[in-house]
């Protein structure tokens, strides 16, 4: 089984690319691509800054064009792209796949270095594609260990220390345009994480008012309650477009929600009051003919990439710190992997039973006075009887090790039998199988060494 991971980000694909491939429901498209017979496992991850797809299968090659074809005709929709499709999608195999996963669930791979929503968005891309019934034993145990690795960066780098987000962004833009938030009127619309987040950032800064506008009136006055503001339908936006100097929207839908005549309208009644306005949805929920309007400053999540570099700069020795725990990550899961195949789990499991078989014996034998035809007599007895009991279980994982369900098979093997336990009877087996793998893959005299990837390669 192998893992591919196929997709775009804010570094590989403008926003006005990106808001054409979000995706609003993954359980569909998770059905979809579960109907494709490459593709064994799939998660869809989908965000304001990235839509990818990870998957696992044990035809790699038919695999990726099943993953590019679904992007094309599932995502893309029949509109022309600025440019070719391969201008911004990139593919990952193996182990860079599971490093770009690690790298994106500890939010070192993100536009805000260390902003705290790319896990909780990670689990819930995880969380559906089990509910669609996409994710098996090789998606699980790779979501898992990235899970695992964003708490170690979380808790052992200073990546998440003064955690800075989209929200906090706009507070510094805020700051940049007004000079001070002290006495001003924040509208925000929409009513999720990120608008949340916002109104912890906003009220931390000296915001004078808060108004919240959402399409779910209740979440709305929920939110404005907790944070002594007041909610609105999103048919109120034109009177509250009039009296906000800070905009910040971010809520679903395909069609820009403010228009550039709501916002010409607004201008003209405003005076010639400053109208800051951040747009964080994809697809995007401001018309971008809006900048042209005096007075107005719209910006989207592109134009957050050089605030987020200098957040970047500022993180880079954490940041190093926390690729190396990915690193560190992928190795494992790689090992476990390679572990998983067939004929290791095969191996242990018979030089496990004989090394408990072999001590046994020798014990018994300590203890009867027998001459060396009678030693060979047990010795082939019990080598019989170890044979005939693995005989059945060492079939079986042999033919399902060649079929997609074969690694949860492997890995209930390994596990009922303890095969990864190092103090389970005859572990000590194991450091023999070890040293005979190092031996096998040691190059032949005068070999010339082995030609690999850059580790240093450019990331799309």
């Amino acid at each position: 089984m192998r893992v591919l991971l196929c997709g775009m980000n804010h570094r590989t694909a403008p926003v006005e690319v990106r808001e054409r491939f979000a995706v609003e429901d993954p359980r569909a498209c998770l059905g979809k691509l579960r109907g494709r017979s490459a593709i064994a496992e799939a998660v869809l991850l989908s965000t304001c800054n990235r839509v990818e797809v990870v998957a696992a299968s044990s035809e790699p090659a038919p695999a990726e064009a099943a993953l590019r074809d679904f992007f094309e005709r599932e995502l893309a929709g029949e509109a022309p792209l600025p440019g070719e499709l391969d201008d911004y999608l990139y593919t990952y195999h193996d182990g860079d796949a599971v490093l770009h996963l690690f790298r994106v669930a500890s939010s070192i791979d993100s536009m805000v270095v260390g902003e705290p929503q790319i896990l909780g968005q990670v689990k819930q891309a995880f969380r559906e594609a089990v509910e669609a019934g996409t994710c098996g034993p090789v998606l699980s145990r790779l979501f898992q260990a990235g899970f695992a690795v964003a708490k170690r960066v979380r808790s052992e780098t200073a990546v998440a220390e003064r955690p800075v987000s989209v929200a906090r962004v706009a507070v510094d833009l805020g700051r940049q345009i007004f000079e001070s938030l002290e006495g001003k009127v924040a509208l925000l619309i929409g009513a999720g994480e990120m608008i949340e987040a916002a109104l912890h950032a906003l009220r931390g800064d000296g915001l004078a008012e808060v108004r919240v506008a959402n399409r779910t009136p209740e979440r709305a006055a929920e939110l404005a309650r907790r944070f002594g503001g007041s909610s609105h339908g999103l048919g109120d936006l034109p009177e509250l477009l009039v009296e906000a100097d800070v905009v910040l929207s971010c809520i679903g839908g395909q069609a820009p929600l403010l228009f550039w005549e709501d916002l010409a309208a607004a201008v003209r009644r405003r005076g010639h009051r400053p109208l800051f306005v951040l747009d964080i949805g994809v697809p995007r929920n401001v018309d971008p003919r809006a900048n042209e309007l005096p007075g107005v400053y719209l910006y989207d999540l592109d134009d957050l990439s050089e605030v987020a570099e200098s957040n970047t700069r500022e993180r880079r020795r954490e940041v190093l710190r926390a690729e190396a725990l990915a690193l560190e990550a992928r190795e494992e899961f790689l090992a476990w992997m390679h572990a998983l195949a067939a004929v290791p789990t095969i191996r242990r499991l018979r030089a496990r039973a004989e090394a408990v078989r072999r001590r046994e014996v020798e014990r018994t034998l300590r203890r009867l006075d027998l001459d060396d035809r009678g030693r060979e007599a047990i010795d082939a007895l019990t080598r019989s009887i170890v044979n005939k009991i693995l005989h059945a279980p060492v079939s079986r994982l042999r033919a399902l090790g060649e079929e997609a369900s074969g690694l949860a098979h492997l890995e209930a093997a390994r596990h009922l039998f303890a095969l990864d336990d190092p103090h389970a009877p005859g572990a000590e087996s194991d450091r023999e199988l070890e040293a005979e793998a190092g031996e096998g893959r040691r190059p032949a005299p005068g070999a010339a060494p082995a030609r690999g990837g850059d580790p240093e390669r450019e990331r799309r």
